[in-house]
């Protein structure tokens, strides 16, 4: 694609950052160009941003139910799994899947709900509580 070719189709992230492209000058060779954006990727990021936020709102929901803990909410908000959650906390994995239930998140000490509290980066009342502070 020729310089003056390079998309510059304003996103919501081309707002924060541009990307660097790789393009041809008038003489042929390459060059960076900064890009604000292209629509066919603008779109994909809106989708999959939307896919996780439904992914958030269906944990918020499960929690609310009684089906999950919120710690299954915090990791859908984080956009991690159960192989993450327990890589940062130092648990394994079929820890971190035991402590998803309700019934086990209640009886799990301090201790170890602040191990959770760290990499989620709240308080053990935010935890329990779903309470979100956007900083």
């Amino acid at each position: 694609m020729k310089k003056e070719d390079v998309p510059q189709d304003l996103s919501s992230l081309g707002k924060i950052t541009k990307e660097v492209c790789y393009a041809t000058d008038h003489s042929g060779k390459y060059v960076t160009e900064l890009s604000r954006g292209w629509d066919i990727k603008i779109t994909a990021l809106d989708t999959a941003w939307e896919d996780i936020e439904d992914r958030i709102k269906i944990a918020g929901e499960k929690v609310s139910n009684g089906h999950a803990s919120p710690i299954l909410y915090f990791m859908e908000r984080g956009l991690m799994d159960t192989g993450i959650v327990a890589a940062y906390t130092g648990f394994r994995k079929w820890q971190v899947k035991r402590h998803l239930k309700p019934a086990v998140f209640k009886k799990l000490s301090d201790k170890k709900l602040q191990r959770y509290t760290e990499i989620f980066n709240v308080s053990i009342e935010e935890l329990k509580s779903m309470t979100v502070h956007e900083d």
